[in-house]
């Protein structure tokens, strides 16, 4: 039985997300990883590039795929589905990568990320969206998301990008 302080204590948390949850709504472009969907804000998204050649990078961590270079810029590509510790990305026609711009260090970043289907931009309105889902791993799982959107019957986690690339 919940007692009447934690009775409160949700009560407030959930008006504190409302207003959270506002501000969070808008534009996302979504994608598929696996059977997953995920959106990230439209206005971090640079452009949608088909499979490029990806030179690897030595002694790089796992999930970063290399670097290809963008009309003379070289930009590191992450694989998303390793980044979060799904098999790595298996390149099919619908695979794409993603170029975001992102705040890395305290300064501007462009990236890549791979991902296996990019799927359309969505209206996400703040009544739409829900709290990030409370897991015990010391937050390391819920704090790159902003929070869960809901569209008819689908549910899409939706990325703070810049905490995703952070390491």
């Amino acid at each position: 039985m919940m007692s009447e302080e934690n009775t409160a204590n949700i009560s407030h948390e959930t008006e504190s997300f409302k207003e959270t949850a506002m501000k969070l709504k808008g534009k996302y472009m979504t994608f598929k990883l696996a059977d997953e969907e995920y959106g990230l804000q439209i206005l971090k998204v640079r452009e949608i590039i088909g499979m490029l050649d990806i030179t690897p990078v030595p002694k790089s961590e796992e999930y970063i795929k290399g670097v290809i270079n963008l009309r003379g810029k070289v930009i590191p590509v992450v694989d998303l589905r390793m980044k979060f510790g799904m098999e790595k990305t298996v390149r099919t026609d619908q695979t794409v990568i993603i170029v975001v711009q992102v705040i890395k260090d305290g300064a501007d970043s462009t990236m890549g990320i791979l991902v296996d289907e990019v799927l359309e931009v969505l209206s996400i309105e703040g009544s739409q969206i829900e709290p990030p889902p409370q897991m015990n791993d010391d937050a390391n799982t819920s704090n790159f998301i902003l929070g869960v959107g809901k569209s008819g019957k689908k549910v899409i986690f939706l990325l703070d990008i810049d905490k995703v690339l952070a390491k």
